[in-house]
């Protein structure tokens, strides 16, 4: 029941997201097509990652993101991100503090709380959180929506 209500909270929040975009403008459509173009053009631009772009704007960004490995921690100072697995599954870190890198190695999270993550599940992760996928079962895939 949780999974039903966060996905109609989703739905609505980028559906209200996309609406406040532009008064001329009642909606905004991003073919399939263009987002899988995306993601097969960025996917040897960071290894493990790659991300197909729905709409970067001002106060807010949308992009379907396709994980095949782990990653290391980051913050955004400034943004709240909504992830919304929508394939695959892994274990994200939130929290605790941020260990920079070291010898070209990966920033780290001391302390956090790590979860599971699959399918249907949603995370709000607000700014100022470290965060990482430090496992992938395969390769996981999300929506992302930082407002």
């Amino acid at each position: 029941m949780l999974k039903k209500i966060l996905a109609g909270i989703i739905v609505t929040g980028c559906g209200a997201l996309i609406f406040a975009q532009s008064a001329s403008q009642p909606a905004l459509y991003v073919k399939a097509a263009a987002i899988a173009d995306g993601l097969v053009r960025t996917a040897g631009e960071r290894p493990g990652m790659a991300v197909g772009t729905v709409t970067v704007q001002d106060d807010y960004r949308i992009n379907v993101i396709r994980r095949t490995e782990a990653a290391g921690a980051i913050v955004h100072e400034v943004g709240t991100e909504l992830h919304y697995i929508t394939e695959g599954a892994g274990t994200l870190v939130t929290g605790g503090t941020l260990v920079p890198a070291t010898d070209g190695g990966r920033a780290g999270i001391d302390g956090g709380v790590a979860e599971r993550v699959a399918v249907g599940d949603a995370i709000l992760i607000p700014e100022g959180t470290p965060h990482m996928y430090r496992e992938v079962e395969g390769a996981i895939s999300y929506l992302e929506v930082r407002f």
